[in-house]
């Protein structure tokens, strides 16, 4: 077992990687420790007596993609225990030939594009909701090494020294300070220093927000509209973790509240009514007010199916699906459910997706009409095909549903479901069998489960199944074929 010391960098890591590559050494057979500065010196890379240090110091070229460097390095800053022994395996695997590791669908690679991400996050929270301070200098000595501004912020991950280069470089001359719970960012005008697991230092706090803080107060009190008041966008355009550390943070508790208790209602009517003005003309039309669009499904009004629906039923599935199914509408097992497929031909799609080597879990369903549209036969709600208008009407929710999966393959179930995608009436006939592309994805065309239900022999409803199962074992092999393409090594 090599116990292998660093210092917490990535620069460090990277050469012990590359030493431990030269000597072929497997990421289990290396037990990678930080260095405490009390314990080891810095040219020491192992201080275990029971260690085997590699046999030289040479070290390896290693030749990786600019998306897994890109990676590597963001990875690098993500504070998880064993980070380290991680992005090794990770890069032992790419230099042993396999490219796989670098995809979202392997597992380790999954876990490397979701490090990433969260540190590309922490970076971008870092830059948008630190804020500085003037220092309060009138009880100082006179010291030049004491900053004009100063800052205190709790990052997620480790991008004190990346979010201090981006500063550094738009603060021109200005000196500030920076104080994270594990270490500090002084910029002094020409130079950037950072040091790791320094405390805050008391004699550089500030107590006093300066003359561009109280003004930047006083507008946000005075533009805060209480009647266009969004708690959930707020949150989620300012999450709540972030207030304490800005100025505006100490209002919006108490904006809030005011909007609660009546603010809301009266907003800026009385100070509106006091202004004068004249009355200006304009027909009833051009006096409608511009509506934005609709945000939740459950909210829709586009068409009169809502009326008669129990809910609207949405899609389900992972955003990051490669294949999404589309259906005409929910029917009534759906309609009571709240979720798609889950009647009598929602049992057979599941029965053909498994003969297909297909898991329902790594789809998204959904139907090109969101609510049920049904007739009432004894006491039972038999199904009505959707109209066009309605069809058009649910558009929308479609092409949402499109944009924020982005599948690289899409298998229509029905003619409904083929219309809905290419934005006209079409006959299904004519588009089984065959591969269309629509906006840089592959769709296929198929008939809907119920179809295969309504057949009156058994022998017709073999026929119609198996021909589901072709098209859905067609779409599993162009997903893996584009996926295959888009990780293929250059």
């Amino acid at each position: 077992m090599h116990v292998t010391t660093i210092e917490d960098t990535f620069a460090a890591w990277r050469e012990a990687a590359r030493q431990a590559l030269a000597q072929r050494v497997a990421p289990e057979e290396i037990d990678w420790r930080i260095r405490d500065g009390a314990r080891a010196a810095p040219s020491t890379l192992f201080d275990d007596k029971s260690a085997t240090p590699f046999e030289s110091a040479v070290c390896v070229e290693v030749l990786i993609s600019r998306e897994l460097a890109e990676l590597l390095n963001d990875a690098a800053l993500y504070r998880a225990p064993g980070r380290w022994a991680f992005l090794y395996r990770v890069l032992w695997r790419w230099h042993g030939g396999d490219r796989s590791v670098a995809s979202p669908a392997d597992s380790d690679g999954a876990r490397l594009h979701k490090m990433a991400k969260a540190v590309r996050r922490a970076k971008h929270d870092m830059i948008a909701y630190l804020r500085f301070r003037l220092r309060d200098a009138s009880h100082d000595t006179p010291t030049p090494d004491l900053p004009e501004y100063v800052a205190w912020y709790e990052p997620e991950h480790d991008v004190l020294a990346w979010s201090a280069e981006h500063f550094a470089r738009r603060m021109g001359r200005s000196t500030w300070l920076i104080s994270t719970p594990d270490g500090a960012a002084w910029w002094d005008g020409s130079a950037l220093r950072v040091e790791r697991r320094r405390a805050p230092s008391a004699d550089l706090a500030c107590t006093t927000a300066d003359e561009a803080e109280r003004l930047w107060l006083a507008y946000y009190r005075n533009t805060f509209n209480p009647a266009r008041l969004n708690e959930t966008a707020l949150e989620q355009h300012m999450p709540v973790r972030f207030w304490k550390g800005l100025p505006e943070g100490r209002l919006i508790p108490s904006l809030i509240s005011e909007a609660k208790s009546g603010a809301q209602r009266v907003a800026q009517a009385s100070s509106v009514g006091m202004l004068g003005g004249k009355s200006v003309s304009v027909d009833a039309h051009s006096a409608q007010p511009m509506r934005q669009h609709l945000s939740t499904l459950d909210a829709c009004r586009h068409c009169e199916l809502w009326q008669h629906a129990t809910q609207a039923v949405d899609g389900i599935g992972p955003d990051d699906a490669r294949i999404m199914l589309i259906g005409e509408q929910p029917g009534d097992h759906e309609d009571l459910a709240g979720k798609p497929f889950v009647g009598p031909a929602g049992r057979l799609l599941d029965v053909a997706l498994q003969r297909a080597g297909l898991s329902r879990d790594g789809l998204y369903l959904t139907n090109a009409v969101k609510h049920f549209k049904w007739t009432l036969r004894g006491k039972r709600r038999l199904h009505k095909t959707a109209a066009q208008q309605e069809i058009d009407a649910c558009g929308y929710w479609l092409e949402r549903e499109l944009q924020r999966v982005r599948p690289a393959v899409v298998v229509t179930l029905g003619a409904t479901a083929l219309s809905a995608l290419l934005h006209e009436k079409v006959n299904l006939s004519d588009w089984t069998g065959r591969t269309l592309n629509v906006d840089d994805m592959r769709v296929v065309a198929t008939y809907h489960p119920s179809y295969a239900l309504r057949q009156q022999h058994d022998e017709a409803r073999e026929r119609v199944l198996a021909a589901i199962i072709g098209a859905l074992t067609r779409a599993r092999d162009l997903s893996e074929a584009v996926g295959e393409r888009q990780h293929a090594p250059d």
